[in-house]
């Protein structure tokens, strides 16, 4: 096959759940087919770095393109542009001009069997119910983010954005589904969402993956005491999380542990966030090279999500590494994971506290809990094999479209 892969936002380096989802996938169709990677790269970003860990691809080219911030003028023309328009505004911004050319231009000049729009950011930029079979790689329910914003904002005015935001985002994820030739989600549970929310639609689910060779366990010894969190913390679910998790969670462990440490990894950490952990004594790293230092020296891996949509790859790095993992249910949700088993789930703040001085207090129980979680990622979970299962569903829709 000759897959056309368009994607927004960049894919190197890896500092994202969905950019490793995505590159890995790409990676090892491209070993087996003809992939055309065409992308956007902006601050930070390295398209050259990218085109060298890719060198299967049979053509990658990237187009300069920097998502209108929040707090930006741009933003805000975007926010009110979007009124009068059917798509939300996070659909609005991601409407790039160079890269929808580039698109066509491809589609007309080379035969393609398939394009993959990949995350539903990309579909403003990409004919889903064109002449060539399109595929929507999901990795989210969208608007069920946004509603679960709505939900925990206690502001009134954004609350009541957000209400807009999450329906229209809804109505614009059903348009995709049903324009596209299949989607693909990333778990069962996403697959049941968008495919109630759009009726008729084709909705298959691939599993997700994780590097088991690059995630191991190293030696490092863990800090009895230390606590760690890793994610992209411009990305709002996150930073909720650890602000809520500060506030409510934290102080419950200290009470009973007082050199309880808490260690959050990730980019862009926001001036709130910086100023909140600087008063609850958390130490926040910002943007590092490697994750994999920070969560061998916690004792527990913590995922305080109140807010999300797909699946964390997150846990399953932290249960590659053989850590104990304590998550609420929206963190752990869409995964394969046994309670009690592979993970403790607690979703209130009061649980919460009490599953992590549990585990602190009990270096058995955390071995055993990390000891079964590396061995369910090893025997299930590999990028080749979920790569097998995405390739399976590109063929078919193919196939379908050439009978």
């Amino acid at each position: 096959m000759r897959i056309l892969w368009v994607n927004v936002g960049g894919l190197w380096p890896l500092n994202t759940g969905g950019r490793q989802r995505s590159f890995h996938i790409i990676s090892e169709l491209a070993r087996r087919h003809q992939l055309i990677l065409a992308t956007t790269h902006g601050p930070g970003d390295d398209p050259k770095s990218l085109a060298a860990q890719l060198p299967q691809c049979e053509k990658l080219l990237s187009v300069p393109f920097g998502v209108p911030k929040r707090e930006s003028a741009h933003f805000a023309f975007a926010l009110l542009r979007s009124w009068f328009s059917p798509l939300p505004v996070n659909l609005w911004r991601w409407r790039i001009p160079a890269l929808r050319s580039e698109v066509s231009r491809l589609l007309s000049t080379v035969k393609v069997d398939l394009c993959v729009a990949d995350f539903l950011y990309a579909t403003p930029n990409v004919s889903l119910n064109g002449p060539v079979p399109s595929v929507l790689f999901n990795h989210n329910v969208e608007h069920m983010i946004w509603k679960r914003l709505s939900q925990i904002e206690s502001r009134w005015l954004r609350r009541a954005l957000l209400e807009v935001e999450w329906r229209k985002m809804r109505r614009a994820e059903s348009r995709a589904c049903n324009q596209a030739s299949m989607t693909l989600a990333v778990s069962e549970l996403d697959r049941g969402l968008l495919a109630s929310n759009a009726p008729g639609a084709q909705v298959w689910a691939i599993p997700t993956g994780v590097d088991t060779a690059y995630f191991m366990p190293n030696g490092t010894r863990e800090s009895a005491t230390n606590l760690v969190f890793t994610g992209s913390m411009d990305w709002y679910p996150n930073e909720d999380a650890i602000l809520h998790f500060m506030d409510a969670v934290l102080p419950r462990i200290r009470r009973e542990i007082p050199d309880a440490s808490l260690t959050v990894v990730g980019r862009n950490p926001t001036s709130r966030l910086l100023s909140a952990a600087a008063k609850s004594a958390v130490h926040v790293t910002g943007t590092v090279d490697d994750i994999r230092p920070y969560v061998a020296a916690g004792a527990v891996y913590v995922v305080p999500l109140r807010v999300g949509g797909g699946t964390r790859l997150k846990i399953f790095e932290a249960l590659a590494m053989r850590k104990a993992v304590v998550s609420t249910g929206v963190g752990a949700e869409g995964l394969p994971l046994v309670p009690g088993e592979h993970f403790i789930q607690a979703d209130d703040p009061g649980g919460f506290a009490l599953a992590v001085i549990s585990l602190l207090r009990d270096p058995d129980r955390r071995r055993a809990l990390g000891t079964a979680g590396r061995r369910l990622v090893e025997e299930r979970y590999s990028w080749s094999q979920v790569a097998r299962e995405f390739e399976l569903k590109c063929q078919e829709v193919v196939i379908h479209h050439a009978g």
